[in-house]
């Protein structure tokens, strides 16, 4: 009887959570990203399958509200680069052309992160989804010894997002992102997100996302957010062809 309870109550615990997965998923985004307009500084480091580093990139993330978001490249190979996101819509502006090439969310920055990791910083926007149960939190360690996390699936709401389905693993209290398997259109599981907090006991945003490729290479790409403040750029900077003029944006 007392066996029969507890599952009893686990099942409508798992029924209530599952029917507001959207309210999960605006709990997990604050945890990317803090308010609607921010500044993102963001540092991209990939590191070698022997674990020698690489390369590393700068960028600065305009991060706006209804999924709008212009990046530019800081560092000196890429300096004057732009990538502009209007929902689905992506422009590559180069600082010698006067035409915004248009490319996908996919197009690769540096390593495994590609314009869709550092330029979408929310869920809830770009996702429906399911609770599947409550799971480790590391997979290779047990239940009974270790934190447990909520397994949510998510199935995109349109084509044009980053990841057709994400298997995403959040804090079971907090709901703070911890992991996330990333799979592309053909359903291939293209990369593994781990997400680092700033304070594992009581954390308050993600610091880095570390992607491990899971196709080609199998190097992994540290996306560091080294600073984030609030930030709403002018209504010109989010139009791309304001932006072929290569504009001071600094």
């Amino acid at each position: 009887m007392k066996t029969t309870l507890l599952i009893a109550l686990a099942l409508t615990t798992l029924a209530a959570q599952a029917q507001d997965v959207s309210a999960l998923l605006k709990a997990t985004d604050k945890f990317r990203m803090s308010s609607d307009n921010l500044q993102v500084e963001t540092q991209i480091n990939v590191i070698n399958a022997d674990g020698t580093p690489d390369k590393e990139r700068r960028y600065k993330v305009f991060a706006q509200a209804r999924r709008q978001s212009l990046v530019l490249m800081q560092s000196p190979a890429e300096k004057g680069q732009k990538v502009l996101m209007l929902g689905d819509d992506f422009w590559l502006l180069m600082p010698e052309s006067q035409r915004p090439l248009r490319i996908t969310p996919m197009q690769k920055l540096l390593g495994d992160a590609s314009t869709g990791d550092i330029a979408t910083m929310s869920w809830a926007e770009d996702y429906s989804g399911k609770l599947v149960a409550e799971e480790p939190c590391d997979p290779t360690e047990s239940v009974a010894t270790k934190p447990t996390c909520l397994h949510l699936s998510l199935a995109a709401l349109r084509k044009g997002v980053t990841y057709q389905r994400i298997e995403l693993w959040m804090g079971k209290t907090r709901h703070e992102p911890v992991r996330a398997d990333l799979y592309v259109l053909s359903d291939k599981l293209a990369k593994q997100a781990r997400f680092v907090m700033d304070k594992p006991s009581a954390p308050t945003m993600v610091t880095e996302m570390v992607l491990s490729d899971q196709v080609s290479n199998h190097k992994t790409t540290h996306v560091r957010y080294l600073s984030r403040k609030d930030k709403q750029v002018p209504p010109e900077w989010l139009n791309p062809m304001f932006l072929v003029r290569n504009p001071a944006l600094d």
